[in-house]
């Protein structure tokens, strides 16, 4: 957040929020709406909103909701920009709250825009295909700034985020991870209220990660809710998911602690139990037996894990790294395996000591 953009007389940040969609709209309100158990009811940002879709523009500006968060309204003194230099102009801090697979496209649009001393927070969870890169590798790659130029803040902020929990103001924690040095605790600042409360993380990698593969645990988890398996499948998935994504994420580089943390075993718990997760419906959808096409048709969310999954196998694959439940995941949505079948897959492989690490 460059301190030396800050208006004397307003003294809070400009952010831009690019993507309207769940994680876009709570952004907006946490750092808008009034915290009065906090330090104040004042909005700690001047915050514009900028979506892809100039129809859904409309209607949010119009109507401040929108079908993708019911029940919750925007609050007045969020702007929506119906342009793309409205957007980005003279922000401070740009918060990228767009699905992975179309950050690429989104920041070669938007990219030329955004101010050279502009930071950046991702609140996007996956592994774009082909690439493999993470978010914040994603717009880095595009932005391409001057290397002779100060080096841009990039962050991300991760952890157990059920949208309509926090759009109501339900206590909740995230964590924040950054390689700028000072950024993460700047994130911290910014987003800390009353309810929400922001842990720093110095494993930008290890957060990510974390984020990306627990979607594919999640899908996994509403395969056995759809099947009936019972809770203590469940919860069998979960241990051996932690165990089988923290192994990646050590082979990527990243800490094994940050699995087992807010980022990791907290937003896996979170979403494979929560009904409003997308991931963990799409799988129950898998278990009852509707097909994947016909789901995402109606979805009205981006359900990242699909998608992540491919990834997370080539991922895998580069890095020598066992995955069974990713892998039983991914024969679902791609390999046409029933459900049933990819849950005996994994109960009928070889006993083993059980590790963890």
């Amino acid at each position: 957040m460059p301190e030396h953009n800050m208006d004397q007389n307003l003294n809070i940040p400009k952010v831009c929020i690019l993507g309207i969609g769940q994680m876009g709209l709570v952004c907006a309100g946490a750092l808008t709406l009034p915290d009065p158990q906090g330090a104040g009811v004042e909005p700690r940002a001047q915050v514009r909103m900028w979506g892809y879709d100039d129809n859904e523009n409309g209607v949010l500006a119009q109507t401040r909701k929108s079908d993708r968060l019911p029940g919750f309204e925007l609050p007045p003194n969020v702007r929506i920009a119906l342009s793309d230099p409205e957007a980005l102009e003279d922000a401070d801090i740009v918060i990228n709250a767009i699905p992975v697979q179309f950050i690429r496209s989104v920041w070669e649009r938007i990219g030329p825009l955004v101010p050279s001393g502009a930071s950046v927070i991702s609140v996007a969870k996956g592994i774009e295909n082909d690439t493999l890169m993470r978010p914040t590798q994603i717009i880095a790659d595009v932005l391409q700034d001057d290397p002779d130029a100060k080096p841009r803040a990039l962050g991300c902020m991760s952890g157990p985020a059920i949208a309509t929990e926090l759009a109501a103001c339900l206590p909740a924690t995230m964590a924040a991870a950054s390689d700028h040095p000072g950024f993460s605790e700047t994130i911290q600042k910014l987003f800390s209220t009353s309810w929400l409360r922001i842990y720093t993380n110095p494993d930008l990698i290890g957060v990510e990660l974390a984020g990306a593969t627990k979607n594919v645990i999640a899908i996994a988890a509403g395969i056995i809710d759809g099947l009936g398996a019972g809770f203590n499948a469940k919860s069998a998935l979960l241990a051996r998911g932690l165990a089988e994504t923290s192994r990646l994420g050590q082979a990527m580089g990243a800490s094994t602690t940050t699995f087992y943390g807010i980022a990791g075993a907290g937003d896996l718990a979170t979403t494979c139990f929560s009904p409003e997760g997308r991931n963990r419906s799409c799988g129950e959808a898998l278990g009852k037996g509707m097909k994947l096409d016909e789901y995402l048709r109606e979805s009205l969310c981006v359900v990242e894990g699909v998608a992540t999954t491919n990834s997370v196998m080539d991922l895998a694959q580069r890095y020598d790294v066992d995955l069974p439940i990713a892998s039983a995941v991914h024969a679902v949505l791609f390999e046409h395996m029933d459900p049933v079948d990819a849950i005996a897959m994994l109960m009928s492989r070889e006993l083993r000591e059980e590790r963890v690490d």
